[in-house]
Parts: C-alpha cells; structure tokens; sequence
C-alpha cells in the first residue's frame, strides 16, 4: 500500500464537510465512509487533508489509488497477510484506509475491497467516487460545487467559497491580481458561470494570465470547456474542461447519454413538466453521478440543471434538432400560457414564466439566429406580462427591435412589436419616445385593419401622452380607445383603458368621474382575477383616498396591491408602490419612520435592476421624504435603516411593508364607534340606505355614479359589520 498523499493544500471554503468527516471517521461504530460528488468538485484533496490531519488519531494511515489496475486485490491482500501475521487491531491500532477515485471500471472491485477491508474491525475505510459504492454499511456524505455569490444579497464578496478559491489559484498565477470594484462583477460571473466547480475555478485563474477578467468571462458565455491548462502531473481529465466532460460520461449507457444530450439544450433552472419529462423517466442514473442536478424548488416543482462543463461538452455534441426541439417547446409553452395571464391563473402562470425565462430567451434567441422571424416575434408578444412582471424592460425593447428589424416580417406583427416596444420604452421612464412608438404602430396597424390590435394601440399611445403631460390629447384618444375596447367586449383591455381615462380625468381636475371610473375598473379587474390590472387600480383609487384626505382606505388599498404584487412576483411597478407606501407611513404613521427609510431605499435598488427612470414629479417627492427623514432621524439611525433597505430583496421589502402595524382605532363607546368608523360620505349612504333609498335614487340625491354609490355600500356593510341592507338600517338607527 502507498502512503504518499502528496503536499498539503488546504481547501477553500470546505470547513463544514471537513469537520463532518472527521467526525465521521473518528465515530467508533463507522467501518465505510464514502465521500461522493461529481468530477472536479475537490472530492480527493478534502480526502487527502482530512487523512492527513487524522494521522496521529490512528495507528496507521494508507492510501490506494483504485484507479491504478490490481492496486485494490493487491491491498486486500497485503492487509489479509498482514492480519495473518497477527497484526494488532482495535482500540487504540485502528487504521485509515484511503481508497481513491473509485470510479467507473474500478467502482465494482472498490465495493468489494472495501467490504472485504471494513470487516475487520480495526479498520475503516474512506472512499472516493462520483457515486456511492452500494454496499452496506455505507456512510455517505456528498460534496457539492462551492457556493457562488447571490444577486442583491449585499454580501461581501471575498465572504463567498468560489469566489475565495478563485482571488486565491489567480494570486498563485499573478501575485498582483486584486479582487476589486472594477473586476469583481466579471469574478462572479465567472464563478457562477463555472457553478462554483473547484477544478474550473482553478482552472479559469490560470487564464489571468493571459485575458482580464471581464474577457474571460465573456469568453465562457459561450463553452466552458474552452478551460485547459491543468499540471502536467495531474490526471489526464484534470487538465482541461473537456477531458473532464467525457471522464464524467463515461460508461453512460445509451439511454442516459441520450437523455443528458437532450436535457443539456435546457438552460439551468428547468422543471421537468417544461422539459416534457416525467420523474421517473432515466432520470436517477443521471442524478447518481451528478450529472444532472437539483437546484432548488419553485412552487412545489424541483428545478434542474445539467452542470458545467458536462452541459457545454453535451450540448456541443448535441444535434442541432436538439435546439429545434428546445425552442418548439417553450415556443409552444409561451403560447399556451397567453390566455390565461389576464385571468384566473396569472399568479401561477408569471411565477412559471419566471422559473422558465433562462430557457424561454434560449429558445427566442435560437429562433432568431436561425431566421424564423413569425416564430420569433410570436414568441416575443407571448412575453409582453411576464416581461413587465420581471422587470425585463430593455430586454423587452431591444427583442421588440432585434426581431422586427432582422428581416422580411408581415404587417400584422410588426405592427404589435412596434406597439409592444412602446409600453417597453414608456416603463423604461421615456414616454416621448413611447409616443413615437405608438403612432407607427397604429400608421403600421392601419393596412392590417386589426380593430381590436389598434384599439390597443390607441389606449398605449394614450397612456403615453398623458404621461408625456399632454392631458388634453389623451383624454381625446383614450376616450376614443375605451369606446372601441367596449364595443368589441375587450374585457381586460376596457378595464386596462378605463384606469388610463381615469388618470386623464384626475388630470384635468374631474376628481368624482375619476373615481367612478376607477371604480368600475376594479369591479372588472375582480370579476377577471386580474391580480396585476388591480392593483394598478387600487393604487389609483388610493391616490384619490390620500387627496380627499382618507389615509385608511388608502392604505388597505395599497395593502391589497401589495399582496396582489407579491403573488405575481411584480417587478417593474413594486418600486413605485413601496415609494407611495412608505410617503404614507409618514403621513399616518411618524413613529414608522425607519421603516419608510428602508422601503424608499430598497425601491430605489429595485428600479435601478429594471432601468426605468423615475418621472421628475415622483422623484421631487421621494427626495423631499428622504431629506425630511434625514432631518428627524439621528444620522446613525438613518444610514443604518437605508443599508437595511438597499439589501432588501423584493419578496423581502414586500413582506417589510405589510409587516407595518395598522393604525389603531381610537375606542368610542357604543353607537357612536359605529358612526366614527365611517368617512362622511360614507355616513351620508348609510343615512340614506336606513330611509330606504336604492342605489339609483341615492346617487341622484347626491350626485354621484350608482358604481360609487354601490361602492360606498360595500364599505359601510364592511365597516359596521353588517351583511344586508336592513342591518345597516338597524346600525343607523342606534346612532340615535
């Protein structure tokens, strides 16, 4: 047996699995420890500095390389003959056995010499191997990828694995490398490109040498396997990505090689229904060798990723009907997800399309590249929700350009990308520029004769204007764009143009129809289950709340929004909605003054992510609430509560916010309680339901729509905890 484990390394970032090893091999009762994960991850140095820490708790300490032909039977035969010859064992005289890469061909008599040599037992056994040996008694402990750094998370980048291994193997290479805020976006990129692979990270630091990080990266974008380079002395698939590639598929029958050939098209992160799989289907073989692995869970569904380099070598090797069939699938998933994000479904469908949208732009970009413009920009229309949902605004504008640019295109969806493109550009904070996007959409839209698409393009274009401060103009076009939309029976779009209109006429200081119309929106939004249409109605009304001076509703108006947005994973409006909650707290609530600090400041990160800017109005206030609690918080205070907020994540500020306590109610004995809870108008209604007045006859005595009157209703029978007309009466009557 040999017992040379060569120079001391000492693992980056393995602390917790050195110290459960350890444990492991110390344990009295443990024969057969088998430290498992996938080729390159750092199985036999952590083995090697393990053993070599533990040399003064056994008697002895060897190591056998299973690779090497008969080193095994030539093991277990030394230690027979040795046992033989009366070779003390036990108590103190245990000995470590270190049997290593126990793959492949060397996998079968590694699990029998290892059964043979833990029986005696002052004998214990660690394996290595890319999976476990199947033997029993076997105690497993995988070794995964080292972690890679996290989007918004505000870590400290020299605090994570990958990154540490990567700054450390560069230094070796350049003794001048320096992690730095120039370079350190391009380091964890890589590091995440090379998902965090021990063997590629050292690897990928050698390139320093030769290209600066920002190069390297955008190098590996493409094929990881590029990397090459390892010691000379090293094994044959330590020395480049590719070689690492193929040792890590060898001996894959061919329904596995097939299968990993097919899942490898998929970009990191697909589910197994978008993949067209089922669970069972070949599925363990893969997982065994870590070949294909579990990345998290999204709504009850695992999601997988066939890991680098193996994905690059398997792609690569892959036919191109592979890609076809990649980019039908998602093609035809985007399809069939359309009519059901206006409705019923729209949390679950966005979510999905979130989980999806690695593989959704891989298709895209495959379509495009390959000349299938229809294809393409069906594709890109499919995206318009799950777009705007993801914050995905100048991706959205330059995929709306790229596809109606790239060559010959009919009329119909050119009309659409251009009308797509300007509610890209109005989010983006440009509404001139969304202006001049939706006038060539309906100039395009005019010879396709699609009255529904230019009705669409109307309420855009007014949307835009208005934004653009031109109230006048679109009041004229939107009042034209909603008559259409009504017309046709255009559910969501009469309700998406009727929230428009109403901002129009809160413009123009018509305040009570503004109201009305925003109320009928979101009665349509309700009946629909239009999660996301409202809450931009909510948002609207609560705006009015706050103008006519009603903090309350307001703030259970911006609450529900907040849920709604939750649900959906909103992106490009939660900034705006965190500002107007947090502008709120101040007003109703000063003692939660740091908690609007951290709401202010984690929507001015998450808009910075999407790349809008912010209209100048809305920016002014957000400033003058920034300088007031400057003002009134201690600097200290102040400074920590923004750190706070800036690494809040969205799901994070989101639950920030509705953690807020709601303002107590001060306690009225009696009747008047009942009457204190209600706004005056609203004290108005129930006065006038308690006469016996119906909707109609109310709204005429006091003028106002019958939607606001019904509205009103809902509020009171809320709020005095009654569930009919009569029982409001009844309420009224104790006011006395």
């Amino acid at each position: 047996m040999s017992v040379t484990l060569g120079p001391a390394t000492e693992p980056v970032g393995r602390e917790r699995e050195s110290a459960a090893l350890r444990e492991r091999l110390l344990s009295p009762g443990v024969r057969l420890v088998t430290l498992t994960g996938r080729a390159g991850v750092g199985k036999t140095r952590l083995a090697r500095e393990t053993v070599r820490d533990l040399g003064e708790a056994f008697a002895r300490v060897e190591s056998v390389d299973a690779a090497v032909p008969g080193a095994l039977s030539a093991a277990v035969t030394a230690w027979r003959e040795g046992a033989a010859d009366g070779r003390p064992t036990g108590g103190h005289e245990r000995v470590l056995l270190l049997l290593d890469g126990c793959d492949h061909e060397a996998r079968e008599p590694a699990a029998e010499a290892a059964v043979a040599l833990a029986a005696d037992p002052g004998v214990v056994v660690l394996a290595t191997a890319v999976e476990p040996l199947g033997v029993y008694g076997e105690q497993l402990l995988p070794l995964g990828p080292l972690p890679v750094p996290g989007e918004g998370d505000g870590e400290d980048p020299h605090a994570v694995a990958s990154v540490a291994l990567f700054v450390r193997r560069a230094r070796d290479a350049d003794p001048s490398f320096a992690l730095t805020l120039e370079n350190g976006a391009a380091v964890a990129e890589i590091c995440t490109l090379l998902g965090g692979l021990p063997l590629a990270l050292e690897l990928a630091a050698l390139r320093l040498r030769l290209l600066p990080p920002h190069l390297l990266a955008a190098r590996l974008r493409g094929r990881t396997t590029v990397l090459a380079g390892g010691p000379v002395n090293a094994p044959a698939r330590h020395r480049s990505l590719t070689a690492l590639a193929e040792w890590s598929c060898h001996g894959l029958d061919p329904a596995a090689r097939a299968l990993l050939g097919r899942l490898a098209v998929y970009e990191p992160g697909f589910g197994l229904a978008a993949a067209g799989l089922a669970e069972e289907e070949g599925l363990e073989p893969l997982m065994d060798r870590g070949l294909l692995t579990v990345l998290g869970e999204e709504r009850g569904e695992l999601r997988f990723a066939v890991p680098e380099p193996v994905r690059s070598h398997a792609r690569a090797q892959a036919a191109e009907t592979a890609a076809d069939a990649h980019a039908e699938r998602y093609r035809r998933l985007v399809a069939a997800a359309l009519p059901g994000l206006a409705g019923t479904g729209q949390d679950r469908l966005l979510r999905e399309a979130a989980a999806e949208s690695p593989n959704v732009l891989a298709a895209l970009r495959h379509l495009h590249e390959r000349g299938d413009g229809e294809a393409a920009a069906a594709m890109v229309l499919g995206c318009h929700l799950p777009w705007l949902a993801q914050g995905r605004l100048r991706e959205g504008l330059e995929w709306c350009d790229a596809v109606a640019d790239a060559g010959p295109l009919p009329e119909a969806p050119r009309a659409r990308l251009a009308d797509l493109s300007g509610v890209f550009a109005l989010a983006l904070g440009d509404p001139q520029e969304a202006v001049r996007r939706h006038r060539r959409a309906l100039a395009l839209g005019k010879s396709v004769g699609d009255r529904r698409q230019n009705a669409l393009a109307s309420l855009r274009l007014g949307a835009a204007l208005l934004r653009a401060g031109d109230a006048a103009a679109a009041h004229s076009v939107l009042v034209t764009a909603h008559s259409a939309l009504s017309t046709m029976g255009v559910t969501g779009g009469t309700a998406e143009a009727t929230v428009a209109l109403a901002a129009a006429l809160h413009a123009e200081g018509d305040r009570r129809k503004a109201r009305d119309m925003l109320v009928r929106a979101e009665e349509t939004f309700r009946r629909s289950r239009d999660g996301r249409g409202l809450a931009g109605a909510l948002r609207a009304l609560a705006a009015l709340d706050l103008e006519g001076d009603e903090p309350e509703p307001a703030e259970t108006a911006l609450r529900e929004a907040l849920r709604l947005y939750e649900a959906i994973d909103e992106r490009t409006e939660l900034p705006g909605l965190l500002e107007e909650f947090a502008l709120l707290l101040l007003r109703s609530q000063p003692a939660q003054r740091p908690r609007a600090v951290r709401l202010l400041a984690a929507a001015d990160v998450l808009r910075q992510r999407t790349g809008a800017e912010v209209p100048q109005e809305w920016r002014s206030q957000a400033e003058r609430a920034r300088t007031e609690l400057g003002a009134r918080l201690d600097w200290p205070d102040f400074a920590t509560a923004w750190a706070e907020g800036v690494r809040m994540s969205a799901p994070t500020a989101v639950a920030e916010a509705l953690s807020s306590p709601v303002p107590s109610r001060h306690p009225v004995a009696g009747a008047a309680a009942e009457a204190q809870s209600l706004t005056p108008r609203q004290a108005q209604v129930a006065l006038l339901v308690a006469e016996g007045l119906t909707n109609r006859h109310i709204a005429a005595r006091l003028d106002i729509s019958e939607w606001t009157v019904v509205n009103h209703v809902r509020q009171v029978m809320r709020r005095l905890g009654c569930t009919s007309r009569v029982q409001v009466a009844g309420a009224v009557g104790r006011w006395g």
